[in-house]
This record gives structure tokens, sequence and C-alpha cells, in this order.
């Protein structure tokens, strides 16, 4: 697949324009599914049936909207692109102990930090690098500047901030939800490197806390143009504490036609108080 730049003819500095809004909504999970075991790849005809599925039968239009194109352009199995078992490695001993604790506190919460950060409104993962997709709303707007890119993701409309004008880290008591952002450009491609992440507790708090991040973690990412409206998107995460060995992943975004919807998280939300109620008035 080639790289279509989209840059004036003549204008050797210009880059490609990621500029616009953006969807990464994909029923392709993270993990490729135990059973098919070593398959990396779906036939075409595999692919449909699948993706009829996934939209269900009648075809409707929200269940459309929320997972996307099922197979992508790749016709992948899993995101998660090496280890070649489509499976994230191993946790190491000390973050397998962290995640049962974190497990533990997530279904008997007594206090608001036993929750996720999404639950507290505070950090979604479709916004932190690696920015995996979610089961819905996985949308963002990226704003382009000569030295700075821009990502804002639908979910708790959190913005990262990519630098371009310098290629060093903040310093490293400096800790930040999304980390710390440097990007440059190799040809076409935007290859951004974050670091500075500030430590979560380990885990998000869904999906038994399956995926998470330290402040160890270190991501480079890679976003280029396959055509005007499909960006290839390509991680790679380092995490010494967290995970025995790297691990890397792709998928595809596609433009929508219109911005992300604003995402209001705290307003009238009564979950986390009515979760905390019920789960510290039982015997």
């Amino acid at each position: 697949m080639s790289v279509v730049a989209q840059t004036p003819q003549g204008s050797p500095s210009a880059h490609p324009d990621f500029a616009g809004a953006w969807s990464s909504a994909t029923a392709i999970p993270l993990e490729r599914p135990a059973r098919l075991k070593d398959k990396p790849f779906y036939t075409r005809e595999e692919a449909d049936e699948l993706q009829k599925k996934a939209r269900g039968v009648n075809d409707d239009p929200l269940s459309r909207l929320e997972t996307g194109s099922l197979m992508q352009p790749s016709l992948r199995t899993s995101l998660i692109t090496d280890p070649p078992n489509g499976l994230l490695p191993s946790l190491t001993p000390s973050a397998a102990a962290a995640q049962r604790t974190r497990v533990e506190r997530l279904h008997n919460p007594s206090t608001a930090t036993d929750m996720g950060l999404q639950d507290r409104c505070l950090v979604f993962p479709t916004a932190v690098p690696p920015m995996i997709p979610y089961r819905y709303n996985s949308n963002y707007q990226i704003v382009q500047t000569g030295d700075t890119v821009v990502v804002v993701a639908e979910m708790i409309h959190a913005a990262r901030i990519i630098r371009l004008d310098r290629r060093t880290h903040l310093s490293s008591n400096l800790r930040q939800w999304l980390g710390d952002s440097v990007g440059h450009w190799e040809g076409a491609t935007l290859v951004v490197d974050t670091t500075n992440f500030n430590d979560a507790g380990g885990f998000y708090g869904d999906a038994g806390g399956m995926y998470g991040w330290d402040r160890n973690m270190h991501v480079v990412e890679r976003f280029s143009l396959l055509d005007a409206n499909t960006i290839l998107y390509r991680f790679e995460v380092e995490d010494p504490t967290a995970y025995t060995q790297p691990w890397k992943g792709e998928l595809t975004m596609t433009r929508t036609p219109t911005p992300p919807f604003e995402y209001a998280c705290h307003e009238g939300n009564r979950d986390l108080p009515n979760i905390l109620q019920l789960s510290t008035s039982q015997p």
C-alpha cells in the first residue's frame, strides 16, 4: 500500500495533512480470539460474513456506526501484530500481582480511587497512546500546525499535544495522563515518541483490567496517509515493568464528515456515587 502525501507541488518542506475528523471504530479485537489460534488474517469471504454478523441481521445503522469496518483494509484477526500469536505478552510477576489487586478493588470499591479512570472521568483508553479503539465513540479531531499536532479524543474530550519543535522529553519529574509526546517526520510518516506517563494504578477499570500502563511505558506511533480518507496507524509499546516483552499493533482510521460530539462525562453522572453507595452498604 502506498502512502499518499497531501502536499502542494514544489513544496519540499510540506508534510501530509492529518487535520480533520477521524474514526478508528472497528470490530477487530485487540487480541486474537483463541479459536483462531495461529490465523493472522481472514479470507475476504470470512470477513464479509463476520461483517454482516457484526452489523446485525438488519444492517442497523447504529451498529454500523459503532463497529466501523470489521476487517478494515488488512483483514487482520487482531490489532496486535507482534507477538505473532496476536496476544498481549505475559505480565511481569509484579504487574500480574498489581492486576489482581486492581481487579479486586474494582469489584469491591470503598473509595472513588478504587474505580477505573474512565469511571472517574479522568481519562479514557482511546486518548492514551497507543490509542486502542473502544466499544463506541472511537472518534478524534486532529488539528495540525507547523510545530504542533493536537489529537482530541471524543471520550472525555482529552487533548494530546504532540510537539514537533523539540526532540527531548520533559523532565522525568513531570508526569501526565497522556504522557509527553514529541514528533518528527520520516518522509511522509509522522513518528511520535511518548514517555512521562502518570502511574494510573496499572490498569483501566473495565474488561477485567486487561489493558493498562504504568509510568515506565514508552510508545512509538506512526501515522501515514494511505489515501485522502485513510490513516494507517502503527504503534510499538515497551513497558518492562508491566510486560515481559515489547508488543506492536496497527489499525486504520477513516475520515468522517462531521467532528466528534461533545462528551459530557461529569455532568449528570450518578453512576460513581451510586456504585460506591451500593458497595459500602452491603454486608
